[in-house]
């Protein structure tokens, strides 16, 4: 049977200070994100505070589940996950 796809949006809205709190988790995790792509409004003179983490998890939905929790106990941090199923 194929595998899911489960795709996690992290909001980060204090990136300066959360950034190592997230990275840790990260770290936990790391054998079960695929891919992480960041992103944030930045410019000449201007680096936005807030954030967003796309993460491709492929440890499951109880790892998954365990890495949210975490990552809902840093103020300042909300999670949405999509799941594609594969017929």
């Amino acid at each position: 049977m194929p595998e899911k796809h489960i795709i996690v949006g992290i909001h980060i809205t204090d990136r300066l200070k959360n950034a190592t709190a997230v990275q840790q988790i990260f770290t936990t995790y790391g054998c079960c994100i695929r891919t992480r792509l960041g992103l944030h409004d930045t410019g000449e003179g201007f680096c936005s505070p807030s954030g967003v983490l796309l993460i491709d998890f492929i440890g499951g939905e109880q790892k998954l589940a365990a890495m949210k929790n975490e990552l809902a106990a840093i103020e300042g941090i909300e999670t949405k996950t999509m799941i594609f199923d594969h017929p």
